[in-house]
């Protein structure tokens, strides 16, 4: 029963964090003043593309999903399911959240203003990673590899483990780019974001629910 309860319990953060992080993405995606580096990603994909952002954001998912067994060295069912699982509605909330924020006209608002919200999209979103990932039940592909090299690779370093992981979608951007000859969704908040969103979160597993601790098996 007691195994149960915590389970529950971890669910129910679980839900919470994704449609948090879902909620700040969209809030930094609208304020226009920079996204999360994935997301800003991601926007020039679909961009170039002319595809929907909640089927790009999907696909990319399946990307980094893909590459993350690599870095795991062997084939995990469990955290291969996972991702994909997390990928799925997070995807299209964040979508979802940005049409609904659309109204708001956040892009109209003075640049004192839209840097508040895209700093408060930025907390939210590490806040909302750090539970999730103490939940140990399923979380994005994007964080798992921030989570891998973490742990794995670099001594438990969030920090750093964010900022490597950042590689990928920077590359990728720098190419739309060179293909498009513009950027979209990078901002102050980008930057923000590749230097401390890892510090962010360190700070977000020792003050929020603390009670959820980090599980790794390396």
């Amino acid at each position: 029963m007691l195994e149960d309860n915590k389970f529950k319990k971890r669910l129910g953060y679980l839900i919470f964090a994704i449609i948090l992080d879902a909620f700040a993405n969209a809030l930094m995606i609208d304020s226009n003043m920079g996204s999360a580096v994935w997301t800003a990603s991601a926007v020039n994909i679909s961009e170039l593309l002319h595809s929907s952002y909640g089927t790009t954001l999907f696909i990319y998912a399946v990307i980094v999903t893909i590459v993350n067994q690599l870095l795991i060295g062997k084939f995990d069912s469990h955290i291969f399911i996972s991702n994909l699982l997390f990928s799925l509605p997070f995807s299209y909330l964040v979508g979802f959240f940005s049409d609904v924020l659309n109204p708001l006209h956040f892009e109209m608002k003075p640049i004192y203003v839209r840097l508040v919200i895209d700093v408060a999209g930025l907390i939210l979103v590490s806040i909302g990673t750090s539970i999730y990932q103490r939940c140990n039940l399923i979380q994005h592909p994007n964080d798992e590899m921030a989570y891998l090299l973490r742990f794995k690779y670099l001594h438990g370093s969030a920090g750093w483990g964010q900022l490597v992981s950042y590689t990928p979608p920077v590359i990728i951007m720098i190419i739309c780019f060179l293909v498009s000859g513009r950027i979209l969704s990078v901002g102050i908040g980008t930057i923000l974001a590749m230097f401390c969103q890892g510090i962010i979160i360190g700070i977000s597993d020792k003050i929020v629910v603390p009670s959820l601790k980090h599980h790794y098996s390396f």
